[in-house]
């Protein structure tokens, strides 16, 4: 018999909806590029860099990993925001458990396809709410909201959620991903209207992060 999903209800930090938000009842699809086509025969989800135990996950590989149900608003730096989304995936938390990350890992670079970088510092990665997640109201994911799994991080706005997660990199310091080159904010917190940041020059001049 299969064990039913753990819940948990991700409150909002202050008022429900962030400064500068509108709500909708609609899910805009918004991405940079073409929809990638994700074989979940191929596909690997790979916790490499300052971790004890690196790990490569094929999508069967997921299946003795617990399950969990988030409920949540997410919020589009685009200002729109939509309430009371159910999602269903992998806790995170679960994968750190099995990773191990070292005392001196404090940040993560995301990756996805089919180039796509996301960072978050190691605290808004480590949270009870956030998933790798398949499901979306109880249908599996389309690809053009990031199925078959995508990172579900939804205190941060939604570029953080990165669409066609492919794996987790443990660093000992912040590098921006895609959007943040491009002069989206670090942390991007949507009730602080963290949208956009002031350009770091220095780290802007070393580039996107290679393995």
């Amino acid at each position: 018999m299969t064990e039913a999903p753990r819940r948990v209800i991700a409150k909002p930090p202050a008022e429900r909806l962030p400064p500068g938000q509108i709500e909708t009842k609609k899910w805009p699809v918004l991405h940079y590029g073409q929809v990638p086509l994700v074989d979940s025969a191929a596909w690997r989800f790979r916790v490499t860099g300052l971790v004890e135990n690196p790990l490569t996950l094929a999508w069967d590989d997921l299946a003795p990993f617990p399950r969990q149900e988030t409920v949540c608003d997410i919020h589009c730096v685009t200002r729109w925001s939509r309430y009371d989304n159910l999602f269903t995936g992998i806790p995170v938390r679960a994968i750190l458990a099995l990773a191990k990350p070292l005392p001196e890992a404090t940040f993560v670079l995301v990756h996805a396809e089919p180039d796509f970088t996301t960072n978050l510092p190691i605290g808004d990665l480590d949270r009870q709410e956030n998933l790798l997640a398949t499901h979306h109201n109880g249908e599996p994911l389309t690809p053009d909201h990031g199925g078959p799994i995508r990172l579900l991080v939804p205190h941060l706005y939604f570029w953080k959620s990165a669409k066609w997660v492919t794996s987790f990199e443990f660093m000992n310091e912040d590098w921006p991903g895609f959007w943040e080159q491009n002069g989206y904010h670090m942390r991007g917190d949507p009730w602080g209207e963290e949208r956009y940041g002031r350009p770091d020059y220095a780290r802007m001049r070393r580039g996107p992060r290679r393995g």
